[in-house]
């Protein structure tokens, strides 16, 4: 997701008069007025200049009108501040949502630095983006190659090897040679950043950048929620893990060791073995039931980019939500392929509100196959989340905490990702349900969203770690393996060491982006299903007849509606208020996902006790 904060969206500087001379109700109206009109144009430019930069980063005169629209809107912001909201209280007012909005606007965010530092912080961070975005290895066969001509790019060069390859040596290489190409190079900056991060985080009345993203979550028990959630989903992960590392240690022999009880990260499918779909067809249950083979129903019905793109608009649409066309119409600017026109971009997938109401894009270098065919219907909850809050003030369009945000095109996605679904949209033929097909179909789920929990976890829980203090700079990389290695239960393939800086290899960390919301995402996008299946009357937790991972709402209109009426609040209400009307429950819980997952859990168990 792609939106700039509103703390830094101001236009319009005004003589005004000073805060104790407005009323509540002069407030309200400056705010839902003056400030409103100011805020969403600067919004919209700060998006555009950014969009701009993102879809050609090598482009001098892009990274500095974005550096200049960024001042500019720090600049306006910090006045802003200063002439009305920087001593305001809260308490001192009776209407709710005038404190919602007063609570949001005491906060500067990197604003809050002098025009010489911002300056520092903005290009330190977009330097990061920059090196991540066009790092480039050698393929295995040619390790001295000019990498100008042969170098391969992360999408969809090198994670293809990492999904695809057998060959253990060669996972090793392009998990080592992409670590020294990215994440390796970031570290010096990273020091920049979060020395300057926390200085602003400080000026805005927190103790550090941790503390000031926690925030969003307007939870004092945070921290022990998540480690909470963490410990009712663990024992469902720890026998998902234990069985896929048995499967692939059949695969490598050894070359693989696993007698510590830890996975080398190489070899899960992906670059940061955060999903491990990509070796679905080795650890499948039971390769003879029927399977879902996504990838090739694409290719052999000729779908292109665009189709995918309008399967998962017509989805939304069968449940009485708002079209999307415009987010993924290129000639109203989205990029869904990469560019062959030679410029770089940042291919990570995005989606993007700007602001005004009716531009919205997405942002993908799309592959045709079934992952980027889920994350397309991610990206477009995204998006379909902008559209139903556009309504409500600036300040409150935004996601009741950034873990919504995250789920809404997840929920989409495990209705999507059901063989009943895909047999509906003739992406799977000859499909014969049955208890095998059935354990196949959820160790298929499993292997994205049970594998992906502790990584979802950890990233942050290392970030906050790093920003408090508690782990020095020459402690960075050590940290990020041991809480790598606690959670995940992985390990490096090979030795790293301080001249390392392996979390600077993953997007979020090169790029300044929160992650606990997927975290908190993976354990919502459950909640939210469950509530939508029997919106639907197609679950009933009363009834064993049909299982909850079965349940597929398309085409529903109770279950839209009921999406709509809790998107449409955005963040103008507490996330918990939001929750409830969606739910019926005020608190993030698990038991979703483990009533889902409940049949594989079952056969794990069993089939791990034998060994």
């Amino acid at each position: 997701m792609k939106q700039i904060s509103i703390l830094l969206i101001v236009t319009l500087v005004v003589a005004s008069p000073a805060k104790s001379a407005l009323s509540q109700d002069e407030l309200k109206n400056f705010l839902a007025t003056e400030y409103e009109k100011s805020a969403s144009a600067m919004c919209t430019k700060a998006n555009e200049a950014e969009w701009n930069y993102e879809t050609d980063i090598n482009n001098k005169e892009k990274q500095d009108i974005l550096l200049n629209v960024t001042l500019e809107s720090a600049a306006l912001a910090k006045k802003y501040w200063q002439d009305y909201f920087k001593d305001l209280n809260p308490d001192d007012y009776q209407d709710e949502q005038l404190k919602r909005q007063v609570k949001n606007l005491r906060i500067l965010g990197n604003a809050a630095l002098n025009e010489e530092k911002l300056t520092k912080l903005t290009k330190a961070t977009n330097n990061m983006t920059n090196i991540y975005s066009t790092a480039k290895i050698c393929p295995f066969s040619n390790q001295k190659c000019d990498l100008s001509k042969e170098g391969l790019s992360l999408e969809p060069g090198i994670e293809e090897i990492l999904a695809k390859s057998t060959n253990y040596d060669e996972l090793v290489y392009a998990w080592k040679a992409w670590r020294d190409a990215s994440g390796a190079k970031i570290r010096s900056l990273y020091q920049t950043y979060v020395e300057l991060s926390n200085e602003a985080a400080v000026a805005n009345k927190f103790k550090d950048k941790g503390e000031l993203w926690r925030d969003s979550y307007e939870s004092p028990t945070f921290i022990q929620d998540i480690d909470d959630l963490w410990t009712q989903v663990e024992p469902l992960y720890a026998e998902l893990h234990k069985y896929v590392g048995r499967k692939l240690k059949e695969r490598f022999g050894s070359k693989l060791d696993i007698s510590d009880g830890l996975i080398p990260a190489n070899v899960l499918g992906n670059m940061w073995a955060q999903e491990w779909n990509n070796i679905a067809e080795l650890v499948r249950p039971f390769p003879q039931a029927s399977k879902v083979d996504v990838d090739a129903a694409l290719k052999q019905q000729k779908y292109s980019v665009l189709d995918m793109f309008k399967t998962s608009d017509e989805f939304y649409k069968s449940m009485g939500l708002i079209p999307m066309e415009v987010c993924y119409n290129t000639s109203a600017g989205a990029m869904i392929e990469k560019p062959t026109d030679g410029r770089e971009v940042l291919c990570h997938a995005s989606a993007w509100d700007f602001c005004d109401g009716h531009n919205y894009r997405i942002k993908m270098c799309t592959n045709i196959n079934f992952e980027d065919f889920i994350v397309i219907h991610h990206e477009m909850g995204h998006i379909q989340y902008f559209m139903q809050y556009a309504k409500q003030l600036v300040i409150f369009r935004d996601g009741a905490n950034p873990g919504f945000h995250e789920a809404i095109g997840d929920t989409i996605a495990l209705s999507v990702s059901t063989p009943k679904h895909l047999q509906k949209i003739n992406l799977v033929k000859n499909y014969t349900d049955s208890t095998e097909a059935a354990i196949n179909a959820l160790m298929d789920t499993a292997l994205q969203k049970v594998a992906f929990l502790p990584f979802g976890l950890l990233i942050d829980k290392w970030r906050w770690d790093v920003f408090s203090g508690r782990v020095t700079q020459n402690q960075w990389n050590s940290h990020w393996w041991e809480y790598r290695k606690k959670y995940q239960k992985v390990k490096p393939p090979v030795e790293r060491s301080e001249n390392d800086f392996d979390p600077g290899a993953k997007f979020h960390v090169a790029g300044d982006s929160q992650y606990i919301a997927y975290f908190v995402a993976h354990i919502l996008q459950f909640q939210f299903y469950k509530s939508l299946c029997v919106a639907a009357g197609e679950y009933s937790p009363d009834s064993k007849e049909v299982p909850l991972h079965k349940c597929d709402f398309y085409e529903s209109k109770a279950a839209g509606d009921l999406l709509s009426k809790g998107l449409a609040l955005g963040a103008s209400k507490h996330w918990s208020d939001a929750l409830e009307l969606m739910t019926g429950s005020r608190k993030l819980d698990a038991i979703p996902l483990l009533e889902y997952f409940n049949p594989l859990y079952t056969y794990l168990k069993e089939q791990n006790s034998k060994y």
